[in-house]
């Protein structure tokens, strides 16, 4: 894959392979871009990131030779936030905490130009600081993957008709907070999780809408691919791999 090609591979029906980094510093970004991961998300909703810091992440893995695309997770729904980070020219967008099907047009539509939403239009990064502006403006809807995370009851209940929304490119289940919004934390084998999982593939695969999810062990990337029929994985983040790496060593010792 290439820089900017993400929301094509996701169109196509490919399983693309993400990385997750919440440490706010460009080396740790840049690392993880040179592995051969086709993305890499940066988070700006669980993180000390400030909006400066999510712009390096994204340089970051642009300058990577791994060739992948930069996604930010936005601090919420809300269309500045959104807006925001658009406009640092990240590859595609993940939006979490959207409740109902009302929120999830909201944000889609935030996250697209006119005529199919009301994202703004400035002579920002992503337009090479407006001397690609026409063009940019011109292809952005196409070429940026927007992707609403389906992490609480309200969004399973909604999740035919979010599914179904023009615009979206994927759907992404946050496994601990939908658990705990279900009542049942870390708990994935319960029935109500299961079966709220099975809600979200079906209407997935009725709309012909990707489906994706975070594993944050090797353990999990079959078992979420396979068993809860998830289209792509992010595999593991950087935390993560910073703690196994040290326990590995520390075994050895």
């Amino acid at each position: 894959m290439h820089a900017g090609s993400l929301a094509a591979a996701l169109r196509a029906g490919d399983s693309p392979v993400g990385a997750w980094s919440t440490i706010g510093h460009p080396v740790v970004a840049e690392v993880l871009a040179d592995e051969a991961f086709d993305f890499v998300v940066l988070d700006g909703e669980h993180s000390e990131n400030t909006i400066d810091d999510l712009a390096a992440g994204v340089r970051a893995v642009e300058a990577s030779d791994g060739g992948a695309d930069p996604v930010v997770r936005v601090a919420s729904s809300d269309a500045a936030d959104i807006r925001r980070v658009l406009d640092l020219g990240v590859a595609g967008v993940v939006v979490p905490q959207v409740d109902s099907a009302d929120e999830a047009r909201d944000a889609v539509e935030a996250a697209h130009y006119p005529p199919d939403g009301v994202r703004g239009v400035a002579g920002s990064r992503a337009s090479g600081y407006g001397s690609d502006l026409a063009e940019y403006v011109e292809t952005a809807n196409e070429a940026v993957a927007t992707m609403l995370q389906i992490e609480t009851a309200g969004a399973v209940d909604d999740v035919d008709e979010i599914a179904a929304l023009d615009g979206l490119d994927a759907l992404f289940v946050g496994p601990a907070d939908l658990s705990a919004r279900l009542g049942v934390f870390g708990e994935f084998d319960a029935p109500v999780f299961r079966d709220s999982i099975e809600a979200v593939v079906a209407a997935a695969e009725n709309e012909g809408v990707p489906v994706g999810t975070l594993a944050t062990t090797p353990d999990e990337v079959a078992v979420r691919r396979d068993d809860w029929g998830m289209d792509f994985v992010v595999a593991g983040t950087d935390v993560g791999s910073l703690r196994a790496g040290a326990r590995e060593f520390l075994d050895e010792t």
